[in-house]
């Protein structure tokens, strides 16, 4: 995106000149500035009235133009600042006529790009005959936060040999998806991958989870990160250590990946202008509030975190904007525009909703992440059957002669860091075979993988855990905790919902899906994939019938071969 210029009325202090307006210098936001959305922001004792702005990211630099006034109380100057307010009373008039017919317009532009879009994309959606049955490539839809990582992890690799998996970065598309061999796919791209991908032959899962929290594990999870950084002396070192780090490791890292890769390089540069704040004041004993989403001395508080141009373009209704296909990560030419426009307009999110409603709708399986047990036993039973019983299959010519190939996503734990605890390479990753574990027996059951699944998440959550403490430990007393979050205001948190309105909506859809899986009997069972869909349960019957038919035809020649000799006996 490219840098933005901002203009802007400074209602500030008096001086000896009165210009209606004064081009200030090109400075960055601070990081104590508060962006707003009724188009205010402020900064110690200066106030801004945004006439003009739009999403930027991190230190773009802005042009302030600062409207000089005397203070009301000095007394200085009357006269002189009822001219200046009168001109300025003008110019804001003007403007603001401008600026509504402009939008009008704008409005309409943005309803048609929109509706357009929206049309286009529910008509490309084929209607599925039986979208409960697996197909032979399944796409799980990753959204952040949601606890996907263990789903990989604990069931998928359980599930799928290596040489089964895309091999794909993260960044570019490097798989031929016309290769059978190929058939899963686990990544953070939103739903408009699948325009790569042979429709007819795919089936999509994923897994949503309550915005206010995945907001809240968003925030935690890219200060937890960026802090690993803090081991470095400056930022410019922990830059240049990662680049010759990530040119040296062949995995993935969780700056490679969406949308960790844009999100962990603000907080690591907002951590480090913070920790130089600091040793320059020399306050090395931080004094102060004991809420850890509020403690501005080391991190970026929640409340400015959220109303942050990178959050309200990349986290916000994140779900429903990585179901719909228009992250800023999408393959979809008009994505960006859409999404803009949605952001700009809440009334056309509805459009947007339509789309994700119907893309869960013809969803293999669709999990929540605080149904956790359910979730995971739904998913055994739904997904995992199915997979064991197509391996198992005698029609499938699996191609074992690239076991060697290894997917991309062997090493693309984004929890993975070479600054965990140093910055050498056997601090790369802390996941180990025993945790993730490699896909197990083909000839395995639902039961077996559950109980493989319980030993993997508890292996995982310890791992996470232990990275977490690490991390945090650089900058204590910053602690983040289930009873952390409950000091957050419930102003906050309902600045979070307003923010997050179109993901309340899909979460609240998901969950009604889910809980229509849960009462409707199970189309697919471990029993019935176990004894009636299995190749080797097919094999047997196959054979029995074979054998039956070759007794019943080896009984009809004899019998015809009789009946003719005792015709002959007779004649004779």
């Amino acid at each position: 995106m490219s840098n933005i210029h901002m203009q802007a009325i400074s209602l500030g202090h008096a001086v000896s000149h009165f210009q209606c307006f004064k081009p200030r210098q090109n400075i960055q936001f601070p990081h104590n500035a508060l962006y707003t959305t009724n188009g205010f922001w402020r900064s110690n004792q200066s106030f801004y009235l945004v006439l003009r702005y739009y999403p930027v990211f991190p230190n773009t630099l802005v042009r302030i133009y600062e409207h000089e006034i005397p203070e009301f109380d000095t007394g200085v100057g009357i006269s002189c600042m009822d001219h200046t307010l009168k001109f300025c009373a003008l110019l804001l008039i003007l403007l603001r006529l401008v600026n509504v017919s402009f939008g009008e317009n704008d409005f309409g532009h943005c309803e048609r790009v929109v509706k357009s879009w929206a049309y286009s994309s529910l008509d490309k959606e084929m209607g599925q005959e039986d979208k409960h049955t697996l197909k032979d490539l399944l796409f799980f839809l990753h959204v952040p936060r949601t606890g996907g990582r263990t789903y990989f992890h604990c069931f998928l690799k359980k599930l799928y040999p290596n040489y089964l998996e895309c091999p794909r970065s993260y960044d570019k598309l490097r798989f031929d998806p016309s290769k059978p061999k190929c058939r899963l796919l686990v990544t953070h791209d939103d739903y408009s991958m699948t325009s790569k991908l042979p429709r007819e032959r795919t089936s999509v899962v994923t897994i949503l989870r309550d915005p206010v929290d995945r907001v809240f594990s968003t925030y935690e999870f890219s200060i937890e990160v960026a802090a690993r950084f803090l081991v470095h002396p400056n930022l410019t070192s922990a830059t240049r250590m990662a680049l010759r780090l990530s040119a040296k490791t062949k995995g993935v890292s969780t700056l490679d990946i969406w949308p960790w890769k844009y999100l962990v390089p603000w907080m690591r540069e907002d951590l480090f202008a913070r920790r130089d704040t600091r040793y320059n004041r020399r306050r090395l004993n931080i004094i102060g509030s004991h809420d850890s989403y509020d403690m501005e001395d080391l991190a970026m508080p929640l409340q400015e975190y959220i109303y942050h141009p990178v959050a309200v373009d990349i986290v916000h209704n994140g779900a429903t904007f990585q179901v719909a296909g228009l992250t800023n990560n999408s393959y979809t030419t008009e994505a960006h525009e859409v999404r803009h426009c949605v952001q700009k307009y809440k009334s056309l999110g509805k459009y947007v909703l339509q789309v994700a409603k119907k893309r869960l709708d013809d969803m293999l399986y669709v999990g929540l992440t605080e149904e956790h047990r359910e979730s995971a036993t739904m998913f055994a039973n739904v997904v995992g059957a199915q997979v064991i019983s197509q391996l198992n299959a005698p029609n499938i010519s699996l191609d074992t002669a690239d076991n060697t190939e290894k997917s991309s996503f062997s090493n693309s734990d984004p929890d993975n860091s070479e600054h965990q605890n140093s910055t050498s390479n056997s601090g790369a990753s802390e996941v180990t075979s025993s945790e993730s574990g490699e896909a197990t027996e083909s000839n395995m059951t639902v039961g077996e993988l559950m109980d493989a699944y319980e030993i993997c998440i508890s292996n995982l959550r310890k791992a996470q855990s232990r990275r977490r403490s690490t991390s945090l430990m650089r900058i204590s007393p910053v602690n983040f905790t289930k009873e952390a979050r409950l000091q957050v205001p419930e102003e906050v948190l309902q600045e979070i919902r307003s923010l997050n309105d179109l993901d309340l909506e899909l979460y609240e859809y998901a969950r009604a899906i889910f809980y229509k899986q849960q009462k409707t009997p199970l189309l697919i069972t471990e029993e019935r994939w176990n004894n009636i869909s299995s190749g080797e349960y097919g094999i047997i019957v196959w054979k029995a019938l074979t054998l039956a038919f070759t007794f019943v035809f080896l009984f009809l020649f004899f019998l015809i071969v009789n009946v003719r000799r005792r015709t002959s006996k007779v004649k004779n």
